[in-house]
């Protein structure tokens, strides 16, 4: 019967789903805007996608030894590396908003990356449906014109769960 570590209590198990909720559900659209909206990614998109690969498993262990009775030290450290992924992926965000809006040089090979293979066939029909942007300009700002684009919305999200694995993770115990 699964049972939830004791030393790992509630307050945190929810911080963890929430990270791990979240992180997927950050994921998940950024997939939806390349597949569905037709939005192809460049190479400091690419990259900003890799801490939540890399750290929603950590959270995914942090529930799972949470749920089975594991070590306490094992929910908490996981789920502490998961929150300095996330905010090394704040710093990939923040980067590359700073490329987006001139404030700092973008790598020299900035290119679209994760581009659909084309055909003579579908040539023209990929063109017309596919948005190619270099990483030196924003795709698309929410709120329209000011807003922040997809970096920036992506460094506050992985900034807010870094900060929400870390203060779980960390979080003083009862001395129950």
């Amino acid at each position: 019967m699964l049972a939830l570590d004791p030393t790992f209590r509630r307050t945190e198990t929810l911080a963890a789903s929430f990270v791990f909720l979240v992180g997927l559900a950050t994921i998940l659209s950024a997939w939806g805007f390349q597949i569905i909206g037709g939005f192809v990614p460049c190479a400091l998109c690419l990259e900003q996608r890799i801490p939540y690969y890399v750290a929603l498993p950590l959270v995914l262990v942090s529930l799972v030894s949470a749920w089975i009775d594991r070590p306490a030290w094992l929910a908490r450290g996981t789920l502490a590396m998961a929150g300095l992924v996330f905010l090394y992926g704040a710093y990939l965000g923040i980067h590359h908003a700073g490329v987006e809006w001139k404030w700092w040089a973008g790598p020299n090979d900035c290119a679209v990356g994760g581009a659909m293979p084309m055909t003579a066939d579908n040539l023209l029909e990929q063109l017309e449906s596919v948005r190619i942007v270099s990483c030196t300009e924003a795709s698309w700002r929410f709120p329209a014109g000011w807003g922040l684009s997809f970096a920036g919305w992506n460094a506050v999200i992985s900034l807010a769960l870094g900060i929400v694995a870390i203060a779980a993770a960390a979080r003083k115990r009862d001395a129950t």
